[in-house]
């Protein structure tokens, strides 16, 4: 396999699209976009270091990477991005890793850390055998977790697919919430009403946990004011909120990419904590995505227990770093 360097999110970007969409590990963090944005917030100092692979059947692998000493890594962080991986047409798994190898070593490079990788990554499954064959040393350990729900057709069958307690805790809060407080909800989806009100979703984002609200540096709420804008042009973002008595006490930003519902991030006002409005919307924005014939909610990366009340299967996040000996 031949390896052309990869300079740029914009040359490739259909044919990056296309393969992405046949890749095992399709997710809205692969994308050009959303690289794009990452690298324009958070690429400084760094070099690109990535590469593709185009045989006569069109391009079979992309390999997003940038390298920080001799040290090669995917663009992206945990911080900003859930899930990550190379992306590769089915079949070409083992000719790629060889070049991936192979690019390491012309690069001078000593290791490569690669950080997000789900449990049924193709890289989990090929990459250590073919880097020990090698020489190479290969560590992988669990990152975090992360979790989701197969959506079915209804709201009523999706309560059905809960334990009985967190069904009956979960209409006993709406019940509560309606007969308590003057409340609705909303979403929005369109650039002006995204970005409008979008610093009310950081503000709430920041009350509701302290370590959300360190979380929230200037460049990372640049780079939520910014891909929330590229994603909005695309027509992926549903942003959420819960108004009581005509104040907002609760959002959710949201990304639907692939028949997916990705939930990103959410807030609350802990004033509210009594009506549970922060679970409460985030069950409304998976009642609505089954309303609009998503196939999965994704909760994201954490083991925060509201996913699992929701109905949320856990699945595992692994890093991996290949040396060279």
């Amino acid at each position: 396999m031949a390896a052309t360097p990869l300079t740029s999110f914009q040359d490739i970007r259909t044919e990056w699209e296309q393969l992405l969409s046949v890749s095992p590990v399709n997710t809205l963090f692969l994308t050009p976009q959303w690289q794009e944005v990452w690298w324009d917030t958070f690429g400084d100092g760094r070099g690109m270091a990535g590469f593709y692979v185009r045989t006569p059947e069109g391009l079979t692998a992309i390999a997003s990477l940038f390298r920080c000493g001799d040290t090669l890594s995917f663009v992206g962080n945990p911080d900003t991005f859930d899930y990550n991986d190379f992306m590769v047409v089915p079949g070409y798994e083992a000719s790629f890793f060889d070049t991936l190898l192979r690019c390491l070593e012309e690069q001078s490079c000593n290791a490569l850390k690669l950080f997000s990788l789900i449990e049924h990554s193709p890289t989990l499954s090929y990459l250590p055998d073919i880097a020990r064959g090698r020489g190479y040393s290969v560590e992988v350990e669990q990152e975090d977790v992360t979790s989701g729900v197969a959506l079915p057709s209804s709201w009523d069958e999706y309560l059905s697919l809960l334990s009985k307690k967190d069904r009956h805790e979960l209409r006993r809060k709406l019940r509560r919430l309606e007969s308590s407080a003057d409340w609705r909800w909303y979403v929005l989806t369109d650039r002006e009403s995204v970005a409008g009100r979008l610093q009310d979703f950081i503000n709430l984002m920041r009350l509701s946990r302290r370590d959300k609200d360190e979380y929230m540096t200037p460049t990372r709420e640049r780079f939520f004011h910014d891909i929330t804008e590229r994603m909005a042009q695309l027509g992926l973002v549903k942003l959420f909120f819960m108004e009581v008595d005509g104040q907002p006490v609760a959002t959710s930003l949201c990304f639907d990419y692939a028949s997916s519902r990705l939930l990103y991030n959410s807030g609350y006002n802990p004033e509210y904590a009594y009506f549970s409005v922060g679970l409460l919307l985030n069950a409304l924005c998976l009642k609505e995505a089954i309303e609009q014939g998503m196939q999965y909610f994704d909760f994201l990366r954490g083991s925060e227990p509201y996913k699992h009340h929701l109905g949320g299967e856990q699945r595992s996040l692994y890093r991996m770093v290949v040396r060279r000996s």
